[in-house]
């Protein structure tokens, strides 16, 4: 019986599988943490905890020696996708002064979730596209990306922002584990090897902690909604990212467009928040169901993006070809003048 085979056919399966079974048990029977206590209890409410060693694992997973190349490419993507978050949160703040909406189709949007889907790339899924469309160097530009992953990067764009404010220690201590992680793992690489294995291991177990502080009303409410949010991701966040990866990291733009996704982490980002920042409790709720739509919406058509316009612009178009038979056939030449 193949359960895994079947959940890993869903995009980011192993994410929302758990998160829903999650929603599905909180929903309907709420207090089971509760009345079973102990580890149980610890396993349904213990996001913090699980998302912890994720982040250490995570942070062990990421080498500090790079190419140049990569470097270049992966900065450029990651810093325009975080000030792309930052100024789209910034206008959305002025419609929404409340933090949310409380009526009518937006119900249930928040700054919180807008900036969160938008900050956070998938690099999984990024690099499995740039495996197939582009190149081994833009492959490896996945490794600046995992920096975005958990709520660092959307607490210091909030606090930038002037939309939140955290103490320092708040800060640190949402960056210390990923640090405590890529120290070790730089320092020893069987340490990395190791520690790495459990960032796919505590996936389930974080969503399905998450899930647990969802109900399938707030689901169905900003279904159709986050579906929108997802795609204005791609259209915005994807748009910009292809310019800059032409632009400024000398690329083809496929970089750009496989880039603008939203990552799994991007879905713990709220609980963490709403943990440090009072006044995003009742907005975390609604703000993870929407990124988690964001994140299935997003995982679905950034691909097809991404084929599509490495067909017409990338290394897989004929124009691309044509260029690179050119410099192949002139090289005999050079050599002999």
């Amino acid at each position: 019986m193949d359960i895994k085979g079947g959940i890993e056919k869903i995009p980011g399966g192993m994410m929302i599988v758990p998160l829903l079974l999650g929603a599905c048990l909180n929903t309907f029977a709420p207090d089971t943490g509760k009345f079973f206590g102990s580890f149980t209890n610890g396993m349904i409410t213990g996001t913090l905890p699980i998302l912890s060693v994720w982040f250490f694992c995570m942070g062990a997973s990421i080498s500090l020696k790079a190419a140049p190349l990569v470097l270049r490419k992966s900065g450029v993507l990651v810093s325009v996708k975080v000030l792309t978050a930052a100024a789209v949160a910034l206008i959305a703040a002025h419609f929404i002064p409340q933090g949310s909406i409380d009526s009518g189709f937006f119900a249930g949007l928040s700054v919180l979730a807008i900036m969160a889907s938008m900050n956070d790339t998938n690099g999984g899924l990024y690099m499995a596209l740039m495996q197939q469309f582009g190149t081994q160097e833009e492959a490896a530009a996945f490794c600046l990306m995992s920096l975005e992953s958990g709520p660092f990067m959307t607490m210091c764009t909030l606090g930038l922002t002037g939309l939140a404010a955290f103490p320092w220690q708040s800060l640190v201590g949402a960056l210390l584990p990923f640090l405590i992680g890529f120290t070790l793992g730089n320092l020893d690489k069987n340490l990395r090897v190791f520690f790495s294995q459990g960032v796919n291991v505590m996936v389930p177990f974080f969503a399905f902690a998450l899930g647990n502080g969802l109900n399938f009303t707030v689901i169905a409410h900003t279904g159709l909604l986050g579906i929108l949010l997802g795609l204005t991701v791609m259209v915005v966040t994807g748009s910009l990212l292809t310019l800059a990866d032409i632009l400024l990291a000398k690329g083809n733009g496929t970089a750009g467009v496989a880039a603008g996704s939203t990552a799994g982490a991007a879905v713990t980002v709220p609980a963490v928040i709403a943990s440090l920042a009072p006044q995003y409790v009742p907005i975390a709720p609604s703000a993870t169901a929407l990124i988690a739509t964001s994140v299935v919406v997003t995982a679905l058509l950034t691909p097809f993006a991404t084929a599509w316009w490495a067909t017409h612009f990338g290394v897989h178009s004929k124009s691309y070809q044509l260029r690179a038979a050119a410099v192949v056939a002139a090289e005999p030449t050079e050599r002999a003048g």
